[in-house]
């Protein structure tokens, strides 16, 4: 039985072209996996922090499953898990922070 390496598969099913596209979809996914691993590295369920920022553990699943949130709409669920957001300008040679 002959096996195939992943690189050799890849290759094979994976046009240039589509990278573009699959880059986008893994940013997606990490930004997802984000607020769910904030939430669980706090030790704190969806209804935890649904309780703490006023709203259904629906809606906090809909929050941590977004593709794209506002600044505060993120900031208040970082408060929800009792942090704070801060944003910083990251440069070659200096950081600024802008919020927090």
């Amino acid at each position: 039985m002959k096996t195939t390496k992943w690189r050799d598969l890849r290759a094979r099913t994976i046009k240039p072209e589509d990278e573009p596209r699959i880059t986008a979809i893994r940013e997606l996914l990490r930004a997802e996996q984000l607020l769910h691993e904030l939430r669980t590295r706090r030790h704190l369920t969806q209804a935890d922090v649904a309780q703490n920022l006023g709203v259904t553990q629906t809606r906090v699943s809909q929050l941590e499953r977004a593709d794209d949130l506002l600044l505060s709409t993120l900031e208040g669920f970082v408060e929800a898990l009792g942090g704070r957001m801060e944003i910083s300008c990251v440069f070659e040679n200096e950081r600024i922070t802008i919020g927090g």
